[in-house]
């Protein structure tokens, strides 16, 4: 992974011996400074109006905000066509004053049009994406164009979090990428230890993306999957189909976050027990219980940062910045 201004973010200094020859060389756009530009988009389901204020009102306080009336629009569960969704997107990433492209708020509805957005204008001048669960399809073609990209709150996340290390999080993956954290203390479902780029999203685009033949997960990379109102069985079938797919072949390890109202059926297997049983064949490192996701706590992360796992810890390879 290279930052915009050249300097090697991967792999980590700390590490400079891993099993993996291929790395796909991520561009890391350049830090958010305060008074940046930030466009606001829509490109999903409908953005409920008062948590989209309270969002953009704590945003303002840091940034300048452009958003387009558009935003607001509804078309059943869309934030209106696609036309209107896709051209909202299109003129984000052609602005050359824009430096962050965030989701005003996730659902359904992305898939539809990304394969008609500008993406070499990405690749030109690299900018932030923000956001997570339907925003997973633009991270998945962020890194397969060699973009890193932030899994972070929507906008209208943001106007819900009350707690200020969320925040804080958010801000640091934006505007300090190469920042030290770690997440300890996680569930281990298989024990052990690996390294790579930290690439996923939500598992449910994630399996969209493979069955549209539009996944492509850079080796060596550490799995960081979450869901949301899935039963298990369904879990089960989305693990098992990238399995069979071949998809998971060159992942070092998989971090779970939160897998929020997926609770067991009828006395049938937990969610824990499905990732178990389905990701044992890998023979790699699995941990659970990682904070984000759609639960209560969703910590911004990079996609395509240093990711070191260690036992039941999670830890980002420091670089020098």
């Amino acid at each position: 992974m290279i930052e915009a201004t050249g300097q090697p973010l991967w792999p980590p200094r700390s590490y400079v011996q891993w099993r993996y020859a291929r790395v796909v060389p991520l561009i890391v756009p350049p830090p958010l400074a305060p008074g940046d530009l930030i466009a606001v988009v829509a490109p999903s389901g409908p953005v409920p109006r008062e948590e989209l204020w309270r969002g953009l009102a704590w945003l303002r306080a840091r940034y300048r905000i452009h958003m387009g009336s558009g935003a607001l629009a509804r078309f059943g569960y869309l934030a209106g066509d696609d036309e209107r969704r896709r051209q909202e997107l299109e003129r984000a990433m052609l602005d050359r004053e824009v430096k962050a492209i965030v989701a005003a708020r996730g659902g359904y509805g992305v898939m539809r049009f990304v394969d008609a957005l500008p993406w070499e204008s990405l690749i030109e001048r690299p900018k932030w994406i923000v956001g997570f669960s339907d925003i997973t399809a633009l991270h998945a073609f962020a890194w397969r164009n060699g973009i890193a990209s932030a899994h972070a709150p929507n906008v209208t996340g943001l106007g819900r979090i009350s707690s200020a290390g969320e925040r804080a999080a958010w801000l640091a993956s934006l505007e300090r990428p190469r920042f030290e954290r770690n997440w300890p203390d996680l569930r281990v479902i298989r024990s052990g230890r690996a390294v790579g780029p930290v690439i996923g999203g939500n598992l449910s685009l994630v399996h969209a993306m493979a069955a549209a033949n539009r996944l492509s997960l850079p080796a060596g990379c550490v799995l960081a999957l979450e869901d949301v109102s899935e039963a298990p069985y369904r879990i089960d079938r989305m693990l098992t189909s990238l399995l069979i797919g071949s998809h998971l072949d060159a992942v070092s390890s998989i971090v779970f976050g939160g897998f929020e109202r997926c609770a067991a059926v009828d006395g049938g297997p937990t969610v824990d027990e499905v990732l178990d049983r389905c990701t044992r064949p890998l023979g790699i490192p699995v941990l659970a219980g990682a904070p984000f996701g759609h639960g209560t706590r969703n910590d911004a992360f990079v996609l395509g940062a240093a990711m070191r796992i260690e036992d039941n810890e999670v830890v980002w390879a420091a670089g020098d910045g």
